[in-house]
């Protein structure tokens, strides 16, 4: 299969407050490599101000930290990104993997405490810091103000089978929970196991059509959690090979995440590309792109499908509803899951973030993953008291949106 030399992930730390540190990745090209090192940065919650894609693999993201200037645990991200690099010798280019990567091994975190206004998202932000992805999740609270939540995730270092692991975990719990904590447990799940734990839709087909309609955001004037639609442009008589894409658009997070994830869905590869931003909300793409055989986009049909799928994904990067039951407020968001079956990362995070940060009580939530049209989405529904309605329809709520 080849070697990765070490030097094919090199992160540079930033030295002044406010200078963003950049991430080096050398190694041989894949489609779909770019959203991979996206979802990874993504992940660490990194958000990338610049960008400079060259041929052969060679990409260059200059990140910033929400919460630090410095990148979090350099080492582990690097190995991460590693990870995701083809070896540099013994594959060509544009070869497929040989052999698809094993399922990760899957297993459900079960514990219960006394409730408190920000449990889950403390709860949510530890494991996120451990690197356990969040799979499933099922979350009640009971009338004595006692809570149960099931986890149903996976470990990115894969080694959760182990005791130290799970003990580490449960000390960060501890550590988090205090006294309010009554039991934890943890344990391997089958497949079948998480696969039962997807309930039935519980979207109605109503809140369906609402959410996941085909409509231009100009005759929804009225969509508070929309950006302004991007401009895009494609060119084909600059380059002999490749077909330049053009896009001016307002900044969100994970904003080239959504563009990278939507050209390998589209089996789109990327030969040379730079990516800015301009003043606080502006970003501007050029992207050299060809098609799986080698080829420019010609086809208007093509280049129309492509351009209507990346102006959607922009505008719209999440879907929500918010719906009044009665006491209480039923938030839904949905993401699209990429044809790997990989969910955009930390939204369960960013949610109950907001949440707290709006100081709204969660009373339940869950994930759960359907297929809408011809697509997947995962759906993540909360349920808070009323008023939540309100304080997310607000200006403030849209900024907090922008962090997912």
């Amino acid at each position: 299969m080849g070697i990765l030399f070490d030097d094919a992930v090199i992160i540079r730390q930033s030295e002044k407050e406010g200078e963003p540190s950049v991430i080096t990745v050398n190694c041989p090209d894949k489609t779909g490599l770019g959203s991979d090192l996206c979802r990874i940065i993504l992940f660490f919650g990194l958000t990338v101000v610049r960008t400079g894609l060259g041929f052969m693999g060679s990409e260059e993201y200059a990140a910033s930290y929400e919460r630090a200037n410095r990148v979090p645990d350099g080492a582990c991200l690097k190995k991460r990104l590693m990870g995701a690099c083809p070896s540099c010798s013994g594959i060509s280019y544009y070869r497929a993997e040989l052999q698809p990567p094993r399922p990760p091994d899957v297993f459900l975190l079960k514990f219960c405490c006394h409730d408190r206004r920000g449990l889950l998202h403390d709860v949510t932000e530890v494991l996120c810091e451990l690197e356990l992805t969040i799979k499933r999740v099922k979350v009640s609270t009971t009338p004595d103000g006692k809570v149960m939540d099931l986890f149903f995730i996976t470990d990115t270092r894969e080694l959760l089978h182990t005791k130290n692991r799970q003990d580490d975990t449960y000390d960060h719990l501890k550590a988090v929970l205090g006294d309010a904590m009554i039991s934890c447990d943890i344990e391997m799940v089958g497949p079948e196991i998480a696969a039962c734990s997807q309930g039935p839709s519980f979207l109605s087909d109503a809140i369906a059509e609402d959410m996941f309609n085909t409509e231009t955001l100009d005759e929804r004037p009225d969509d508070c959690v929309a950006f302004k639609p991007p401009s895009i442009t494609m060119d084909n008589s600059l380059s002999p090979s490749h077909t330049l894409v053009q896009i001016v658009c307002e900044d969100h997070k994970g904003l080239l995440y959504d563009v990278m994830r939507t050209l390998k869905d589209y089996n789109i590869q990327i030969s040379y590309g730079r990516f800015t931003t301009k003043g606080k909300s502006d970003c501007e793409m050029d992207l050299f792109i060809m098609q799986a055989d080698g080829k420019k986009i010609i086809d208007p049909s093509k280049q129309s499908s492509l351009r209507s799928r990346l102006q959607m994904e922009l505008s719209r990067p999440l879907r929500v509803a918010l719906i009044s039951r009665g006491p209480d407020s039923e938030l839904l968001v949905a993401n699209p899951v990429e044809i790997t079956g990989n969910g955009r990362p930390l939204v369960f995070y960013d949610i109950t973030l907001a949440l707290k940060m709006l100081d709204r009580p969660i009373f339940s939530a869950e994930i759960g993953r359907y297929m809408i049209g011809d697509r997947e989405w995962e759906v993540y529904r909360f349920y808070s008291m009323k008023g939540t309605v309100a304080l997310f329809q607000s200006k403030r709520s849209r900024r907090l949106y922008g962090r997912c």
